[in-house]
């Protein structure tokens, strides 16, 4: 496990029209480091966003796309993505909030 502080779990939202359409569901998206559980994800939002509960987290490991400039071929850097579905009675996020 991964010595992360909770403010270096979430990097940062993503805002993508499927993202946009499961808020009304509470579940919001995030990408986030790596090396983060699933546990960590659930204290980091909780602490940073005010009155968020957390029901359950899922996460996706994707793999990084197979890139080519000229005669140099190469990978983007692997990203992972986490879902965080809050309780109903959870105040929304503010991020999401103005989009």
């Amino acid at each position: 496990m991964a010595d992360l502080k909770f403010y270096d779990v979430i990097l940062k939202p993503i805002v993508t029209e499927k993202s946009m359409n499961s808020m009304a569901d509470k579940k919001y998206t995030f990408s986030v480091h790596p090396n983060a559980t699933k546990n960590q994800i659930k204290e980091a939002v909780e602490k940073m966003f005010a009155g968020a509960k957390v029901v359950s987290v899922n996460t996706m490991n994707l793999d990084g796309k197979n890139r080519r400039r000229g005669n140099t071929a190469g990978k983007t850097s692997k990203v992972k993505k986490a879902i965080v579905k809050l309780t109903a009675d959870s105040p929304e996020i503010e991020i999401f909030s103005g989009l």
